[in-house]
């Protein structure tokens, strides 16, 4: 009784936490945290040394004390090696850079003679095939010249790469390394000396300490201590991006789309490092480094002349501080004259424990650079089609009865749908994989319904297991070991959450996600169907009586291994077992849908995430531009924001400006809080009720663009909404634009996000060329930058001249219902009187697309005429032809070209 009391009480401190900010004593500052402590020492001390240095030389210098030990260089194949030893400690570090195909470059450190293994399987569990099959490059292509420059000695390794003229410079004292492309430094490590590799060592003697180390052994946060087993394993390293003054990426923060620096001071400068630590965050707060629900460790940066990127791929806690300069130190570095004087971004990465290990994408374009980030972790797959469509939410919606009602109010007011979703209380007490059979009598009949017009259910399954002996799914996996375990390794990790006494599956261990998996089977949740679909929330993982509301560090995983080496991919674990046991329930497989609240790098791999808990507020609706454009930046395509904001209750105005807005998003999903008041579209009447249900048919009509761009990113990588600076990368103004963005490169958004619905919006329309109302086709000439009105009927939206668009211009219900309707082409040309475009559809649920049952046309027009071929990827197949079988009463039914000097008096097909 006690232990139920207590879950009561942890449940009702959280649920009144609904109308306040976060609490900020429940998490970690950068203070608090023992390993951050030690390095922000260690690179105040070497910032000191450095400056002495520099008096005494007359130049900036730095006092790295971390060497390459001599005749230790050599190139073995495709891979640099070296040996670095830090001038006191004397415990050498195997350090291999390996050269990849596209010039990437990847740096891997650790101990040359570790004390015990360091946690290495987040390359397994990340990369593209597990890291085994990553191209690199052929030993011929690369040269190694070594050379004294002023007494200390150089390492080249010279390369090939179609794109860049590239080499990597390597200085033995002090340890630096330099990319070079096209004969300018690019991104430069250790050039502050901040590289710091915490060695494994045996546990001293009583006092716990190890070199007067702070918190080394052990670390209390509030009453929770961390006990450190392994005592200190952490690193960090200096990363400098020269010629650059715009860095982004590393989602997920509800920040500006150009991070901000963390150190030296300046205009909105943070007093925080950022942190990637994946943590359930109620009512976030905006304009701050603060970790949140997901983790991407891929930062890019951007000039006018190119594209680069850092993949810091380690699964542990991580710090990043950013600090602006206005010159580089290469020059003294390599003793190769004066400094640069040019701008430059340094960031400093600190990670708890694993392995460094550290890609370097040189681009120098955008698209060559998702090209490259792709080979390492894969793209966006294709989703089913009725992922991109409109997805109705709330927490909860009370019963069979309640989901069916909603259902028809929207078939009622004509608002096209895909998707109802079912919270946490559809369940038998919190049980996962069950059904309130008192709510819900006849689930199997409910999806039936929904199904006849096209709609499917989600229903969210969580990762904490309601600990009971009667419930299946705990007393199974209890039988089988399948629990993370608590710090002794013995017993299951213990906490609470929704259920109350709670236990986690342990996803690190392979038959336990495969069991997990097969749970989702058809044969197993009982009251599912084949048209129901997932959530996965609470996978940070959220534990409520738990150290920042999440697990303790030193628990046991699968192997041996801490949580603290894996805690960033804990959510994507269980999104992978989400998603492979959706997609193998039937037979052939079928495209699986999950959403995930946490994930990681590769978690686009297995479905759609959203940017969390936001609240109802105009703040919250203009931070989800830039919180959305970063998951972007970062290759986390399918993401959105809760249409409405989580928390509050929002205004008729705020929902129908973020209707507007969300229609935009990737994932375009309405969600509320329990607490909330319902705020289904026709809740608020008219004139809100017509304008939401335009903007939700617009979303509708632009379908076959969405898919198309889809289509596009399974192929290249390349985001699906993007920054301006990545389709206009010379327009300086442009690159820390965050209130406006392209959707692909043919449509610029730029939504209206203040409460004065009448208050005229600042347009900027880049580079020399025609933009046309998306609606009115009305034309405007670029560069423009001028003033347009935007009430609530009115959405700024605008069409790229040179581009063609694909639309189904016939309402319908749903997605699905509109699979067979006839396409209209929209032909807006450009200055020279040209436009190209793409076409792309398959079935939307199966991967016959692999064997090429699919529909790609690419589309151009030029001397008012059309052209349409098929993509060099058609290939004829058995499934193609069934496919075109399919489909071949879809046809063209219009052709509308705007912006022509001339107007078209006829057509010919």
């Amino acid at each position: 009784m006690k232990l139920t009391l207590l879950y009561l009480a942890a449940t009702v401190s959280l649920l009144a936490q609904v109308g306040l900010a976060v609490k900020q004593e429940d998490f970690k500052t950068s203070e608090q945290v023992a390993f951050y402590r030690r390095h922000r020492a260690f690179a105040d001390g070497v910032g000191k040394e450095s400056q002495l240095l520099g008096k005494s030389t007359g130049a900036s210098q730095t006092a790295s004390p971390y060497s390459v030990l001599q005749d230790s260089v050599h190139l073995d194949g495709h891979t640099l090696v070296a040996s670095v030893q830090h001038g006191a400690d004397k415990v050498p570090l195997k350090l291999n850079v390996s050269f990849l195909d596209k010039g990437i470059v990847r740096i891997r450190g650790q101990e040359a003679d570790p004390l015990k293994a360091r946690f290495d399987d987040t390359q397994k569990l990340v990369l593209r095939d597990g890291g085994a099959n990553l191209k690199y490059a052929s030993a011929d292509s690369l040269q190694l010249t070594s050379e004294a420059v002023n007494g200390e000695t150089v390492h080249t390794v010279w390369f090939r790469d179609t794109n860049n003229t590239a080499s990597l410079r390597m200085t033995e004292r002090p340890w630096t390394v330099e990319y070079v492309l096209n004969n300018k430094p690019s991104i430069l490590l250790n050039s502050k000396g901040l590289f710091h590799f915490e060695h494994l060592r045996e546990k001293p003697g009583a006092d716990g300490e190890v070199d007067g180390a702070d918190g080394a052994w052990e670390e209390t946060f509030r009453s929770w201590t961390d006990t450190k087993p392994r005592g200190p394993e952490s690193f960090g390293l200096d990363i400098s991006f020269s010629g650059y003054e715009h860095v982004y990426g590393i989602p997920e923060h509800a920040s500006s789309l150009s991070l901000k620096s963390t150190r030296g001071g300046g205009k909105d400068a943070y007093s925080q490092p950022y942190r990637l630590y994946n943590l359930d965050v109620f009512e976030h707060d905006l304009d701050s480094p603060m970790a949140l629900y997901g983790s991407i460790p891929f930062m890019v940066a951007h000039n006018s002349e190119s594209t680069v990127g850092v993949f810091w791929l380690n699964a542990a806690e991580t710090w990043i501080d950013v600090t602006r300069e206005k010159s580089s130190t290469l020059g003294n570095l390599f003793r190769l004259g004066a400094a640069s004087k040019e701008p430059s971004v340094s960031t400093h990465w600190i990670s708890e424990s694993g392995v460094m290990d550290v890609f370097l994408l040189p681009g120098p374009s955008a698209a060559d650079l998702y090209k490259q980030y792709a080979d390492l972790v894969e793209q966006t797959p294709l989703p089913r089609e009725f992922a991109l469509g409109y997805h109705q939410c709330r927490w909860n919606y009370l019963d069979q009865a309640d989901v069916l009602t909603v259902n028809d109010k929207l078939q009622e007011h004509a608002i096209p749908y895909d998707v109802i979703w079912l919270d946490i209380e559809h369940t038998d007490g919190k049980r996962y994989f069950t059904w309130d059979s008192g709510k819900f009598p006849d689930p199997v009949a409910m999806q039936q319904k929904l199904a006849y017009n096209g709609h499917q259910l989600v229903t969210v399954i969580d990762p904490h297991i309601k600990r009971d002996t009667e419930y299946r799914i705990w007393k199974e996996a209890n039988d089988k070991g399948y629990f993370v375990k608590n710090k002794e390794g013995a017993d299951n990790f213990q906490g609470w959450c929704w259920p109350g006494d709670s236990n986690w599956v342990d996803y690190l261990n392979p038959d336990a996600a495969s069991w997990i998996s097969s749970q989702f089977h058809l044969d197993k949740y009982n009251g599912s169907t084949p048209n129901l679909f997932v959530w996965n929330d609470m996978n940070e993982p959220s534990v409520f009586n738990g150290p920042e509301i999440s697990m303790d560090k030193d628990i046991k995983h699968y192997g041996g291994w801490e949580h603290r080496d894996l805690h960033n991919i804990f959510g994507m674990l269980y999104h992978k077992a989400t998603a492979d046991g959706l997609r193998t329930r039937e037979s052939p497989d079928k495209r699986p849908f999950v959403l995930s609240r946490a994930y990681f790098a590769g978690s686009q791999r297995y479905g759609a995430v959203w940017t969390g808990d936001n609240a109802a507020n105009w703040e919250h609706l203009r931070a989800s531009i830039p919180m959305v454009l970063s998951n972007n930046v970062a290759g986390m395509h399918f993401v959105g924001a809760d249409v409405g904001g989580f928390f509050g209750n929002p205004t008729p105005e705020l929902m129908t400006r973020w209707y507007q807005l969300g229609i935009w998003y990737p994932f375009f999903r309405a969600h509320a809080h329990i607490d909330t008041k319902r705020r289904e579209p026709w809740v608020f009447g008219e004139p809100y009720l017509t304008h939401i249900r335009n903007a939700i048919r617009e979303r509708y009509r632009l379908l076959p663009y969405w898919y198309t761009l889809f289509r596009e990113a399974s192929l290249t990588g390349m985001p699906l909404v993007r920054p301006m600076w990545m389709e206009f990368p010379k327009e300086t103004s442009m690159f820390s634009e965050d209130s406006s963005f392209m959707v692909g490169s043919a449509i610029l958004v730029v939504p209206a996000t203040d409460a004065d619905t009448n208050q005229p919006l600042d347009v900027r329309l880049p580079t020399q060329e025609n933009w046309y109302d998306i609606r009115s086709h009305a034309a405007y000439i670029g560069p423009l930058k001028r003033q347009f009105g935007s009430d609530l009927t009115t959405t700024l939206v605008f069409a790229r001249g040179g581009s063609i668009i694909p639309t189904r211009e016939r309402q319908r219900g749903s997605s699905e219902l509109m699979r067979r309707d006839p396409i209209t082409l929209y032909v807006y040309v450009s200055r020279t009187g040209t436009a190209t475009g793409r076409l792309y559809l398959d079935d939307g649920e199966t991967y016959s697309y692999q064997n090429g049952a699919f529909i790609e046309r690419e589309l151009s027009f030029e001397n008012a005429t059309l052209t349409s071929r098929p993509s060099p990827r058609t290939k004829s197949s058995p499934e193609q032809l069934e496919f075109l079988k399919a489909m071949s009463k879809v046809r063209v039914e219009r052709v509308v070209v705007v912006g022509m000097r001339n107007p078209l008096t006829k057509a010919v097909v």
